[in-house]
C-alpha cells in the first residue's frame, strides 16, 4: 500500500483535494443557497437536493468544461506550436506529429508498448489521439451540461421576475450563458499562457515542470528528471 502510494501519489494527492474541494463547494453553495430561500421568504432546502439542483450542477460545470478546454487546446497547440525557452514546449523544429519512429509506433514499438501502438489500422489511428479525443469529450460533456443546468436556473430567474422562460437555443445564445462561459475561458487562457511564458525564466527545483535551476532561459523542452 506504501509503494503504490508512493507511486501514485500525484495522482491520489489531486484526486483527494479534488473530492475536498467539491464536498466543501458543496456545503458553501447550500448556506448561501439557503440563505437567499430565506431572503425570498422560502424554506430552506437539505443537502442532497441542493447538490441535484440545477445550481450546484451549473456551477460545477462551468468550471469543468472550462479546465477541459484548456487542456484541450494546449495539447492540440504544442503538436503545431513551439515556444523557445519553455518547457511546456518542444522544440523549434520539432512541430508536427513525429514519424513512427519517433513516436515508437509499429515496427518501433517496444515489447512492453501499448498494444494499439504496435497495430495498424484505426486502431493505432484512434490511441494515438486518445489524450485529444477524451478531453475534447469532456469538455463538451460538461458544456452541454452547464447549458442544460443554467437554463433550468435562468428560467427560475425568469419567473421569478416574472419574465417569459427561454427554450435551450435562446439560452446558449443568450449574455447570461456566455458572461458565465466566457469569465471562465480567459482565466485559463490567461493561466496556461503565464506558465508557458514564466517557465522560461522562473524555475523550481525539483519539479518536473520546471527546467533545472542553471539551464539557459533559451533552452526549449528541458524539463528536471
Amino acid at each position: 500500500m506504501r509503494r503504490a502510494l508512493r507511486n501514485h501519489g500525484l495522482s491520489v494527492f489531486f484526486g483527494v483535494i479534488f473530492a475536498l474541494a467539491l464536498l466543501g463547494q458543496s456545503f458553501a453553495g447550500l448556506a448561501a443557497y439557503n440563505d437567499e430561500q430565506r431572503s425570498h421568504s422560502l424554506p430552506p432546502v437539505g443537502f442532497l437536493d441542493f447538490v441535484t439542483s440545477s445550481e450546484f450542477v451549473v456551477d460545477v460545470a462551468e468550471n469543468w468544461q472550462s479546465e477541459f478546454l484548456q487542456f484541450f487546446l494546449f495539447i492540440l497547440a504544442t503538436v503545431w506550436l513551439v515556444q523557445r525557452g519553455s518547457p511546456e514546449s518542444k522544440k523549434p523544429g520539432d512541430e508536427g506529429l513525429g514519424d513512427d519512429e519517433e513516436q515508437l509506433l509499429g515496427e518501433h514499438a517496444p515489447a512492453d508498448a501499448p498494444k494499439w501502438a504496435r497495430v495498424v489500422g484505426w486502431r493505432r489511428t484512434l490511441y494515438s489521439n486518445s489524450l485529444l479525443l477524451v478531453m475534447g469529450a469532456v469538455f463538451l460533456a460538461s458544456w452541454a451540461a452547464q447549458a442544460v443546468a443554467g437554463r433550468v436556473t435562468y428560467n427560475a430567474e425568469q419567473l421569478e421576475h416574472g419574465q417569459a422562460p427561454v427554450d435551450l437555443l435562446g439560452y446558449v445564445t443568450s449574455a447570461d450563458f456566455w458572461n458565465r462561459t466566457l469569465q471562465n475561458w480567459q482565466s485559463e487562457f490567461l493561466a496556461v499562457g503565464c506558465m508557458v511564458a514564466f517557465s522560461i525564466f522562473l524555475r523550481q527545483r525539483g519539479s518536473s515542470e520546471s527546467k533545472p535551476v542553471g539551464t539557459p532561459h533559451d533552452e526549449t523542452s528541458t524539463e528536471a528528471e
